[in-house]
């Protein structure tokens, strides 16, 4: 299984998607809410419950938004009725909201001698390569 998208984990858990969005969450609440099952060994397998709290405290931090979707992959790779309800669920909730893939570059505070190179996304009527303006 994938894990789950960074970007849908920060935008559930800043509200986007509305009412849908808001039940979407709570899906994923009630989800990491059930008891984990023991690890192969026998060890107890951690939840994913303290990092969901820590994103729902702080929607924006993609920090922790990464934590989540990591606590949920290792849970998902260690209990198999955990990851079919984790693949049901993210199948509902990826349509509650569109997580826009982007770009955002940002040269600011310096005068750049040289050559800049930025990721890009969607550019059209650019062609692939210039040549160098004019020297000064």
């Amino acid at each position: 299984m994938d894990p789950v998208s960074v970007g849908l984990l920060v935008a559930l858990a800043g509200g986007a998607g509305g009412e849908i969005g808001r039940q979407a969450w709570a899906g994923l609440s009630a989800l990491v809410r059930r008891p984990a099952s023991a690890a192969p060994d026998g060890s107890p397998t951690a939840s994913g419950e303290v990092e969901l709290r820590a994103l729902r405290d702080a929607p924006a931090d993609i920090d922790r938004a990464h934590a989540l979707s990591t606590a949920l992959a290792v849970r998902a790779a260690l209990d198999a009725g955990f990851r079919e309800g984790l693949r049901q669920w993210a199948e509902e909730a990826s349509t509650a909201v569109v997580v826009e893939p982007g770009v955002h570059n940002s040269i600011h505070g310096s005068t750049v001698h040289g050559t800049v190179i930025q990721a890009g996304r969607d550019v059209h009527g650019l062609p692939a390569s210039a040549p160098p303006p004019p020297a000064l």
